[in-house]
């Protein structure tokens, strides 16, 4: 089929590239403007950009889809469908009524939930054990068309932003292409998604990294990872920002179970180990034990054992290694001052 492809980001770029390896033609990709970045603020391609020109597609590159110009640039390609991935702007009915298909979307949660920016992210942050890929018939709404397929995908314990995002990417550019298959021979079936059910996630902004340590260690530990590695969590030391990119979460801080810990090692006259000499009245956001290569913080719920961070102006580092450079004592308080 011929085909106008509009996607912005990295995850674009892998059904961009399926496309044209499965033989259809893209006539025209369509990205957003190129945006500055970095300390230098040099003019930057977004991702689909740069693919799009190693493979000889012509790339444009509207401010606004919904302006009468961009309408009237895309009605010179006569595409037979418009595929659209992480393009970042709702399309208006003109278009979506414009090529032969109509317009298809690949969205990376399994519809109607999740429907809205960051889903990738926010399935890690909320602790989903699947998520997956959903295909639709773009309407006039944010991600309420009629669904045509999905593929389910299961989180790994270890599951990161990052190593999802790869994942749904690679699951998305396959359902993608079967797909179009089943729209060109005809075969596709369009299912109305339940409203009722929906669910909406909002962007990702930078000042959501910011541990609040009041919370539980366990919703802490999905943020670590949800947000690994844009745009990562972080809290605060000695007044500079540290990183947390690994943590794991060791425990709760029950009263009672710590009572009967240190009560029964004492009986045995054996010394509590770092794990064991957890506070459980100290404050959250409080290291509560240290030892040459480990650290855990209290949280509202549980003990937040670090094992991967960076310190502002330095490399990410292993915990041990960060410790033998920057020894820090038990009841060391990190957060803001």
């Amino acid at each position: 089929m011929k085909v106008i492809f509009m996607g912005t980001p990295d995850f674009s770029v892998g059904t961009l590239e399926a496309l044209i390896e499965a033989g259809h033609e893209v006539t025209l990709a369509v990205t957003q403007p190129d945006k500055p970045k970095g300390r230098g603020k040099a003019m930057q391609f977004p991702p689909v950009k740069e693919a799009a020109l190693a493979h000889g597609i012509e790339v444009y590159q509207p401010r606004r889809v919904r302006e009468e110009a961009c309408i009237q640039y895309l009605r010179n390609y006569a595409a037979d469908i418009i595929v659209v991935v992480a393009f970042g702007q709702i399309l208006p009915k003109e278009i979506l009524e414009m090529p032969k298909y109509g317009c298809i979307n690949v969205h990376a949660s399994l519809l109607p939930k999740y429907r809205g920016a960051a889903p990738i992210q926010w399935a890690v942050i909320n602790g989903e054990q699947v998520t997956g890929v959903t295909t639709m018939r773009m309407d006039e709404g944010l991600d309420t068309g009629d669904m045509i397929l999905k593929e389910e995908v299961r989180l790994t314990a270890e599951e990161t932003g990052g190593s999802l995002f790869d994942r749904l990417a690679q699951t998305g550019a396959k359902l993608c292409l079967r797909t179009l298959t089943a729209i060109e021979e005809g075969t596709a079936s369009y299912t109305p998604q339940d409203h009722a059910l929906a669910t909406h996630t909002t962007m990702i902004k930078k000042q959501l990294g910011e541990i609040d340590w009041q919370k539980p260690a366990q919703e802490l530990e999905r943020l670590v990872r949800g947000l690994n590695p844009w745009p990562s969590a972080y809290t605060f030391l000695n007044g500079k920002t540290l990183k947390i990119w690994k943590a794991a979460v060791i425990g709760q801080t029950d009263q009672e179970q710590a009572g009967n810990l240190q009560k029964g090692r004492e009986q045995a006259g054996k010394p509590e180990s770092g794990e064991q000499q957890a506070a459980f009245e100290i404050e959250p956001g409080t290291v509560a034990w240290v030892t040459k290569d480990s650290l855990a913080v209290q949280t509202g719920q549980g003990l937040l054992k670090l094992l991967e961070v960076q310190l502002e102006g330095k490399k990410r580092m292993t915990i041990d290694a960060f410790l033998r450079g920057l020894p820090i004592d038990k009841g060391c308080r990190l957060g803001k001052e």
